[in-house]
């Protein structure tokens, strides 16, 4: 059994910071789970260009508010406290925070190792390795 307290993760290099958001790994691929689960704050009044080619991923917005843009097809969608939004086509998208900061829980597959950041194009690398 694995036991872990987001305070604690916070408090450790799980915490990873940019300047639109920050993520604490609070499971991880070392975990070997299949799957990794993130609690994800996006500052208010920021935009993000996030593009998973190598990721799907599972969000639900616990509190805070914003939107999200789908850039295929230029559709906007509301995000508040009880919103889940599921990245299952590789949806490139622009992730807006609102008037307060969002708090949200990812869960991502396949599993972050725990250090990745968005690169010039909105990605996350790919890990291959076993």
């Amino acid at each position: 059994m694995i036991v872990r307290n987001l305070k604690d993760c916070e408090a450790s290099e799980r915490k990873v910071v940019t300047e639109t958001w920050d993520s604490t790994r609070m499971i991880l691929k070392e975990d070997k789970m299949g799957f990794s689960f993130n609690i994800t704050t996006i500052y208010a009044g920021t935009e993000t260009h996030i593009w998973y080619q190598n990721h799907l991923e599972s969000v639900y917005c616990m509190s805070g508010n914003g939107e999200i843009e789908t850039l295929s097809d230029g559709k906007v969608y509301k995000i508040e406290p009880g919103t889940l939004y599921l990245l299952d086509q590789h949806d490139e998208h622009m992730l807006r925070g609102g008037t307060e900061d969002m708090k949200m829980a990812c869960v991502f597959n396949p599993p972050l190792t725990g250090r990745e950041v968005h690169d010039e194009n909105g990605v996350y690398p790919a890990d291959l390795s076993p």
